[in-house]
C-alpha cells in the first residue's frame, strides 16, 4: 500500500470576514464552495468543470424535543485541510487495487446558543464528493435523537432521473425515467405490490438516484457507510427540484438514536459528463474503512446452482407437506405427515443438483426449503418461525454434506427469518455453529415479510443494526453473508468483505412474479450496485414459465444473449447459474459461456453505456490473460461498436462470440441466439446487432 498525507492546520478563533471555504478536487475538475447563510446556516454548492451541478443547499439536522436543533445559528471555529492518497488492494472486486485520492476540508462549527460543536467533513474525488455529520464528545451533545436530517441536494434544472419509489422496507420496484416534475404524476404507477411495502411521499425516492441533466452531465446521489443510523431516502420539492434527505423512522416515528461521538453515513454526488464514469467510480467503497477482518483466506468468490427457481416459479414447493394448516417447532411432528411430492429440498434432487456442479466445474450448491416451517412461514408476522437446523425428514443433512464434500462442492445454507428478526438473533450462534458443522461455509439470509419487532421498518436503525451484527458475527464462524431483502449496499463490503453479496433489488425472481422492464439491467449497475454487488441470480434461458408451471404465465423479458451478458454486466463475486439443469443442458453451446466465466478479476473496463438504454463492460480474469465482455441492451435494437483496445498489444487472442440472432426479441423470440469465433487483437473491432432486451458475452481466450 502507498499513501501520501499531507496535513494544513488552520486556526480560525480569530479570523473575522471569512464566510465561504472552497476545495477542489486532485484533478482539479470538481469544486466544493461551503458557506455559511447571515444566520448561520451551514450550505454547500459543488462545480464540475467550472459547471455548477449542485446549487446552494442547506446542511444540518433537526433533533427530537430539542427547541435549538442542528440547523443554524453556527460559526466557523477551526478548518482542517487533508490531502490524502493511498492505493489499497480489495480481497475481490472488479479489480485487484483501487486508488483512494482526495482532498479533504473538515470544518468545526460551533452553535452560539447551546455551545454545542458538529463537524462538517468533505472530501472531494476525482469522481466526485463525500460528505457527513460528526458529533465530538462534549458536554452539551451526549445522547440525541434525530427527528430528521435535513441534508438538501438543489438541482440546476428539471433533470431525467432514473427512479424507484421512496420506501422504508422494499427495493423490489422497476426504474421509472422521467423528468423531476413528473414523479409526482407518475408515482402511483411506479408502486407495484410487495410482500411489505411503506411509501411516504408523491415525490419520495431511493438512492443510488442516477440523473441526466439536459446539457448531458450524469448525476448520482448516495450513502456510504450507513452504520448504525437510519437508511436516506430523498423526498423532492418538485416545485424547485430540491432534494431533503428522509430517514427512515423506526416504531416511535424516530429517525436516528445516537451517542456522541459519533459519525453519520457519509453521503455521495458522482458526476461526469461520461457516464461510464459512474460505472468506474469507486468512491462509494474508498468513504469505508479498510478491511476489519485479519484473516481473510476463508472468504472466496463463488459461482453456484441451486435449488431455487423451481420454487420461485411454482413448479416446486418449499413446504414439505400440504396437511398441516399451521407449524409449532418442535411440537408438530413431520414423520407422521404424508409428504406432497412437490417439496424439492429431498436428499435425492439435492444430489442431482451436485452433480451437475460438479460435472460443469461450479464451486456450489444452494438449497431453499430444507428446514422445517415452511407450510406457514408467510404473513403470520410469526415470531418463532424457524429454528435454521431442524430439517425435513427427506433431507438427510450428514449425507448431503459426505457426497458434496466427495464431489468438491460446498453448500450455500439458507436461512429465511420472515423478518422476524429476534428469532434470528436468538438462534445465531447455533445457526451458524450447525452451518460449520456440515460443511456450509455460506448463507443466503432473507427478510421477506414485515418486520418484527412491529413496527419497525426494514430500513429503520435498529433493523440495519441487526444487519450489521449477522455479518460481524458470521466473521467468528468464518461464514459468507448473502443477505436478501435487507438494506441496499453502501460499500461495508470493504470493512466485511465476508458480505459477498446482497439481493436489496428487484431481482430475476420477479421475471417470475409476472416480469421486470427489459432495460432493467441496464440500470442496476448504474444505481443499486454502486453501493456493492448483487446476487442477481442470472442465467435464465426458458423464458416462458408455463413450461415449468402451467398455472404462471409470467415472461423473463429478455434474451438468452443477454442473460450471458449479465455475467459481466452485473458485476457480483457471487454469481447464480439460476435456472433448472434441464433447461441448461438444451442449450449447453450457450451455457458454455456461463461455465467459463470467471468471479475474480484483475481489471474492468466500461465501454460504452447510457443509463436505461445499453452497458457494454470488459474484464479482465484475475487467474489468466483471458478477457470477457458482456452487454446488455435496452428496450430497441440496436448496433454495438466496440474497439478491444483493452487487449494486450503484441498478443493474439480468439473471440467467442455469443449474440442476439437477427431476429432475436426478449418477448418474441428470446432464444434465438448465434455463436461464432473468429481471431482478435488489441486493433479489432466489432459490431454486434442487439435485439430488444437482448445482449452478448464473449469470451476471448489468448492463443500461442
Amino acid at each position: 500500500m502507498k499513501k501520501n498525507f499531507v496535513l494544513v492546520v488552520l486556526a480560525l478563533f480569530s479570523i473575522i470576514g471569512s464566510t465561504a471555504q472552497e476545495l477542489k478536487s486532485p484533478n482539479g475538475n470538481f469544486k466544493m464552495i461551503f458557506a455559511l447563510e447571515n444566520d448561520g446556516t451551514p450550505s454547500y454548492q459543488l462545480f464540475v468543470n467550472n459547471k455548477e451541478i449542485i446549487k446552494k443547499s442547506k446542511l444540518g439536522l433537526e433533533l427530537q424535543k430539542d427547541k435549538k436543533s442542528l440547523l443554524n445559528d453556527f460559526k466557523l471555529v477551526n478548518e482542517v485541510r487533508n490531502t490524502f492518497d493511498e492505493t489499497w488492494k480489495p480481497v475481490w472486486g472488479e479489480e485487484t487495487a483501487i486508488r483512494n485520492y482526495y482532498n479533504e476540508l473538515a470544518l468545526t462549527l460551533k452553535q452560539n446558543e447551546t455551545d454545542r460543536n458538529i463537524i462538517i467533513r468533505f472530501r472531494l474525488f476525482n469522481d466526485g464528493l463525500g460528505f457527513r455529520y460528526e458529533f465530538p464528545e462534549q458536554k452539551n451533545l451526549t445522547y440525541f435523537v434525530l427527528k430528521e436530517e435535513r441534508t438538501e441536494f438543489a438541482m440546476t434544472g428539471d433533470h431525467t432521473a432514473f427512479w424507484i419509489p421512496g420506501d422504508y422496507d422494499t427495493q423490489e420496484y422497476d426504474f421509472t425515467e422521467s423528468k423531476l416534475s413528473e414523479i409526482r404524476k407518475l408515482f402511483s404507477s411506479a408502486v407495484t405490490g410487495n410482500a411489505s411495502q411503506k411509501q411516504f411521499s408523491e415525490t419520495g425516492v431511493q438512492t443510488s438516484l442516477m440523473m441526466k441533466s439536459a446539457d448531458g452531465i450524469y448525476i448520482n446521489i448516495h450513502e456510504a457507510a450507513l452504520i448504525n443510523y437510519s437508511c436516506m431516502h430523498l423526498n423532492l420539492d418538485d416545485k424547485n427540484f430540491i432534494f431533503q434527505s428522509h430517514l427512515t423512522p423506526d416504531a416511535k416515528g424516530n429517525k436516528g438514536h445516537l451517542q456522541a461521538p459519533c459519525v453519520s453515513p457519509w453521503r455521495t454526488i458522482i458526476a461526469s459528463s461520461d457516464a461510464k464514469d459512474i460505472l468506474a467510480s469507486r468512491m462509494t467503497l474508498n468513504l469505508n474503512e479498510p478491511c476489519k477482518i485479519e484473516d481473510t483466506s476463508w472468504i472466496k468468490p463463488v459461482k453456484y446452482v441451486g435449488v431455487w427457481w423451481e420454487m420461485i416459479t411454482g413448479k416446486s414447493s418449499w413446504a414439505y407437506t400440504d396437511e398441516v394448516p399451521t407449524v409449532q417447532l418442535g411440537i408438530t411432528d413431520f414423520s407422521k405427515v404424508k409428504p406432497n411430492k412437490t417439496h424439492a429440498a429431498n436428499t435425492k434432487h439435492v444430489k442431482e443438483y451436485i452433480d451437475f456442479a460438479a460435472l460443469h466445474g461450479f464451486d456450489a450448491v444452494l438449497v431453499e426449503g430444507w428446514n422445517e416451517g415452511w407450510e406457514d412461514w408467510f404473513g403470520k408476522e410469526k415470531d418463532y418461525v424457524f429454528d435454521f437446523v431442524t430439517p425435513y425428514p427427506d433431507f438427510d443433512v450428514k449425507g448431503i454434506h459426505e457426497y458434496a464434500k466427495s464431489k468438491g462442492i460446498k453448500m450455500i445454507m439458507h436461512h429465511e427469518t420472515s423478518g422476524a428478526t429476534r428469532n434470528y438473533e436468538r438462534h445465531l450462534d447455533v445457526a451458524y455453529q450447525f452451518m460449520k458443522d456440515n460443511g456450509y461455509n455460506a448463507v443466503k439470509s432473507g427478510y421477506v415479510g414485515n418486520i418484527l419487532p412491529l413496527g419497525e421498518h426494514h430500513y429503520s436503525q435498529s433493523i440495519l443494526n441487526h444487519y450489521q451484527y449477522c455479518i460481524e458475527k458470521a466473521v467468528d464462524y468464518k461464514i459468507m453473508v448473502n443477505a436478501h431483502e435487507a438494506v441496499r449496499p453502501t460499500g461495508i463490503c470493504r470493512t466485511y468483505p465476508n458480505l459477498i453479496g446482497n439481493e436489496s433489488a428487484r431481482g430475476t425472481e420477479f421475471q417470475a412474479f409476472g416480469g421486470s422492464k427489459a432495460n432493467h439491467t441496464t440500470l442496476l449497475p448504474f444505481t443499486r450496485l454502486i453501493g456493492g454487488p448483487m446476487d442477481y441470480t442470472p442465467g435464465i434461458f426458458e423464458m416462458d414459465i408455463a413450461k415449468l408451471n402451467p398455472g404462471n404465465n409470467s415472461h423473463v423479458n429478455t434474451t438468452i444473449a443477454n442473460q450471458l451478458g449479465l455475467y459481466v454486466v452485473m458485476y457480483s463475486p457471487l454469481q447464480m447459474a439460476a435456472d433448472l439443469p434441464e433447461n441448461y443442458n438444451r442449450f449447453l453451446d450457450a451455457f458454455q459461456f456461463i461455465i467459463d466465466v470467471p468471479v475474480e478479476w484483475a481489471t474492468s473496463k466500461y465501454v460504452e453505456a447510457e443509463p436505461g438504454y445499453y452497458i457494454t463492460t470488459a474484464r479482465k480474469d484475475k487467474n489468466s490473460n483471458n478477457w470477457f465482455v458482456g452487454n446488455v441492451n435496452g428496450l430497441n435494437a440496436r448496433t454495438s461498436s466496440i474497439t478491444l483496445d483493452f487487449l494486450e498489444k503484441g498478443k493474439k487472442y480468439e473471440a467467442t462470440i455469443y449474440a442476439d440472432a437477427a431476429d432475436a426479441h426478449y418477448k418474441t423470440n428470446p432464444q434465438a441466439y448465434k455463436i461464432k469465433k473468429q481471431k482478435v487483437t488489441y486493433k479489432s473491432k466489432l459490431q454486434l446487432s442487439t435485439a430488444p432486451g437482448g445482449g452478448y458475452g464473449i469470451s476471448i481466450v489468448e492463443v500461442k
